[in-house]
């Protein structure tokens, strides 16, 4: 693929996200708490998340080994940021989830092919059509904007373990109940975790100076701010706009 094909599919990726942000305003993704029967077959979700998210993990592995890069810095240290969050996300996180919900066989599936398109789209942003800057070398990292990068990733993946090991502990053992959470971010959004992603990878695109990065930091958006509105508005109607307060949506003071 040339340089220009690949942009060509950058910006086909981003109209792409445009619609699903749009969209997604007025359908609710039907996992969590907005799952219902009619999105149709399910699996447990421990088996669902590992299936949805592996991919990437191994799609990355196998591009940077076939692009001959090998411990080279600095796309080395974005491949090791990138597959940790996604050895975590993947293998971990599922493994720690509570209770019995189940996902859709549907958002599983779509949740594969943008997992193995972004794979392959980072993985070719940072080896293949990779920005002349870092041919620096080590060096390239002590630029401002990665060291700013590389503080906001590791802020970023900090606040959205946080907020997952907030919302597991919310109910105890055999209790079905919805809770408000409201330690940490959770006092500022109703979707710190959501916030604490966004930060991360906005992070990362800073580190990497990738278009490719950039595209992803617009796919997390599209798909985490509409889902946001709509968990703060399932929660005002569950709790109330008393118990809710002035937390925002996703970002603290703005949204």
């Amino acid at each position: 693929m040339s340089p220009e094909r690949f942009n060509l599919f950058l910006w086909a990726m981003s109209g792409v996200a445009l619609v699903v942000f749009a969209a997604l305003y007025f359908v609710k993704a039907g996992y969590g708490m907005f799952r219902t029967a009619s999105w149709g077959p399910s699996l447990p979700n421990k088996v669902a998340w590992m299936l949805m998210e592996a991919p990437v993990f191994f799609v990355m592995a196998w591009l940077w080994a076939r692009s001959g890069a090998g411990f080279a810095l600095p796309q080395f240290l974005f491949l090791l940021l990138f597959e940790l969050h996604y050895l975590q996300r993947s293998f971990v996180f599922p493994l720690l989830l509570k209770g019995r919900s189940r996902m859709p066989l549907t958002i599983m599936a779509m949740g594969i092919v943008f997992n193995v398109l972004n794979g392959w789209m980072q993985a070719n942003g940072i080896f293949r059509f990779a920005p002349e800057a870092y041919a620096e070398g080590a060096a390239y990292l002590s630029r401002p904007h990665a060291v700013a990068g590389l503080l906001l990733f590791a802020a970023g993946m900090a606040v959205n373990l946080h907020s997952d090991h907030v919302i597991r502990h919310l109910r105890k053992p055999g209790d079905t109940r919805h809770y408000l959470p409201a330690k940490g971010l959770y006092r500022y959004v109703t979707s710190a975790n959501y916030f604490g992603e966004l930060v991360e990878w906005t992070g990362f695109a800073l580190l990497t100076a990738s278009p490719a990065a950039w595209v992803f930091v617009w796919w997390t958006a599209a798909n985490l701010v509409p889902r946001a509105d709509a968990i703060y508005k399932r929660y005002r109607e569950e709790f109330g706009a008393e118990a809710v307060g002035k937390r925002k949506r996703v970002i603290p003071y703005i949204y």
